[in-house]
């Protein structure tokens, strides 16, 4: 991790197919690309950033999002989302995040990830789900 600066940057894009819209995802009846799967291309933007600086065992997961959709994107057309790390506060990384399609800003916001053990966080969760099943 010791290799993570702020202004790193990392880029994810996708092509808008009828599967990214809002009535395939359940967010809305108009066939434009959905906001979760904006959001997911964002998160995607921030791993592309930071993930290949963690040390082995480690992983990034998202901890806050607080973005805006500003525009819609119809199918068809290409987006790309930018995640630039801001800060570093101990374990926890917060970036600022855009999409933009082909013509333009179509959401922006800020993300924050926490650097977690792999291992040790999944076996975390195989205890909660243990502790579910016995309820």
């Amino acid at each position: 991790m010791s290799d993570l600066k702020p202004g790193l940057t990392g880029t994810a894009e996708i092509i808008v197919g009828t599967s990214d819209t809002a009535p395939r995802v359940g967010s809305g009846a108009i066939k434009v690309m959905a906001t979760p799967v904006m959001i997911n291309l964002m998160e995607a933007a921030a791993l592309d950033c930071a993930e290949r600086y963690l040390d082995p065992g480690q992983q990034s997961l998202g901890t806050h999002l607080d973005v805006s959709h500003v525009a819609a994107t119809p199918t068809g057309m290409r987006v790309v989302a930018k995640a630039t790390l801001r800060e570093i506060d101990g374990r926890t990384l917060h970036f600022d995040v855009s999409a933009e399609d082909e013509e333009g800003l179509i959401g922006e916001g800020t993300h924050s990830r926490v650097v977690v053990n792999a291992e040790r966080f999944e076996q975390r969760n195989r205890e909660k789900a243990e502790r579910a099943r016995r309820r």
